[in-house]
């Protein structure tokens, strides 16, 4: 009889000359088989054959043929109804605000308060709150639900299992297939559900690249501009379809640009070889409303809307300081963009679409506003009362449909907004890779626009 000892050394020499992920999947995949040998002695089955609705869904909604398509069209349907169901309540709640702010106008004019004081709390930070408010707060009172419905329903473990192959060939993990979906809502919340990730380099795969899927504060900047150069080339009855139909598209290139970074990074700064996880794909649920409701209204819409407030109020302040404050008969404001004009023009936009972008930062929901009140030379954030009156102003300032392409993709790309840079330090304990996580968007962005404009200029198409 062999020494235990030695058997025992001989097991631990076998253990480590095998890939670890190799010898794991065969031990989950024995246990596996042991469980079923066991259950097929000792289990009684009825003769009864029961329809099995949750393995025929799976055989769809999981399936080569028709998981992709499936999880396009789910995705699409849920922008259709955000984008048409928030129009309404966005408009009631921007008149109900600014309404208000008529009404504090008034009362500081009748105490004689200085017009300083007056620009920068009321035309200054309160106005960059009402529209953050009323431009965010309706499509993610709508988003959250519907999204958090997918959650409850079990479908979400269905779009893990169907993009893990992709993740895992890029170097990262299946789970990032959830992360990156929460990021539709806010890539705040993006970042903080990374934590489902147990691998720490995966982890950071995962939250440097959350932020190519747009979140609730990009989408104004993509629908509008997507009605006024792609919806308009059809009856206006179908204008917000082709929109939310181009938004996909973009969404789309978000995920392709998401897997292509994340195997960048997996062969060089974050080295690795790519864990795997046993996914159990959890049984379909009826939904449960009240916990929905609570869930994706008070854990997910308020917490990130208040987080959003927070850091677009200094924005407000600084706006109207660089639109108000002039130099030789020119804005602070115009003066920047006079600068960045060049390099603007080389990546087919102009100085004034670059400056808004950047003081956008804090919130991306803001960058529209600045820049029409750029164009129209006015020292307070403003919104033109339609679609079509925003694609003259913007024609009238030498846009073309490359310009809103460039500026859809740039939307798309570029860095992340400051609560999602926040959330990034506060998450990584690290400043570096916070850095990182905004100058690789960037980078992206801005390399994406130039190719295109280049390419585009040298076919001559405009």
């Amino acid at each position: 009889m062999s020494n235990p000892i030695n058997l025992l050394l001989d097991i631990e020499n076998e253990i480590s000359n095998k890939d670890h992920s190799l010898f794991r999947d065969s031990m989950v995949s024995s246990i596996y088989k042991e469980a079923e040998s066991l259950s097929t002695q000792f289990v009684m089955k009825s003769d009864e054959k029961k329809y099995n609705w949750d393995e025929q869904l799976d055989n769809i909604l999981t399936s080569k043929i028709f998981g992709y398509p499936i999880m396009f069209l789910l995705l699409g349907l849920v922008f259709w109804i955000t984008i048409t169901g928030s129009n309404i309540p966005s408009s009631l709640l921007a008149d109900f605000l600014f309404a208000i702010e008529a009404h504090i106008t008034t009362f500081f004019m009748n105490i004689n308060a200085p017009k300083w004081l007056h620009g920068i709390l009321v035309l200054g930070i309160y106005r960059t709150l009402a529209w953050v408010i009323s431009v965010m707060l309706p499509p993610m009172a709508i988003f959250f639900p519907c999204f958090t419905l997918l959650e409850d329903l079990g479908y979400l473990p269905r779009v893990a299992f169907n993009l893990d192959k992709l993740f895992k060939k890029a170097g990262a993990h299946g789970k990032q297939a959830l992360t990156m979906s929460m990021g539709f809502g806010c890539n705040a919340a993006g970042i903080i559900a990374c934590r489902i990730i147990e691998s720490p380099r995966e982890r950071l795969i995962a939250m440097i690249t959350n932020n190519f899927v747009p979140c609730n504060g990009r989408f104004p900047t993509l629908i509008a501009v997507s009605s006024i150069f792609i919806g308009s080339i059809v009856a206006s009855q179908y204008n917000t379809l082709v929109a939310s139909f181009f938004v996909c598209i973009l969404v789309i290139i978000g995920i392709l640009v998401t897997l292509g970074v994340s195997l960048g990074l997996s062969k060089t700064l974050l080295k690795g070889v790519p864990s795997s996880f046993t996914l159990e794909l959890p049984p379909y649920r009826k939904p449960q409303f009240g916990k929905i409701l609570y869930r994706s209204l008070i854990d997910r819409t308020i917490f990130v809307l208040g987080r959003a407030i927070v850091v677009a109020a200094p924005a407000g302040l600084v706006t109207w300081i660089l639109a108000n404050v002039f130099i030789g008969g020119e804005s602070i404001l115009s003066l920047i963009a006079g600068f960045l004009q060049p390099f603007g023009n080389l990546i087919g936009m102009d100085g004034f679409i670059l400056m808004a972008f950047i003081l956008g930062l804090p919130a991306n929901e803001i960058v529209l506003p600045l820049l029409i009140m750029s164009y129209m030379s006015k020292g307070a954030m403003l919104e033109l009362d339609s679609i079509e009156a925003m694609g003259n102003l913007f024609i009238a300032n030498g846009w073309t449909w490359l310009t809103g392409l460039n500026v859809m993709l740039f939307s798309l790309l570029h860095f992340p907004c400051a609560t999602t840079l926040l959330t990034i330090n506060k998450e990584s304990g690290s400043f570096k890779w916070t850095f990182l996580s905004a100058i690789i968007p960037t980078i992206v962005a801005i390399v994406t626009c130039f190719v295109l404009t280049q390419i585009v200029r040298l076919i001559g198409l405009v």
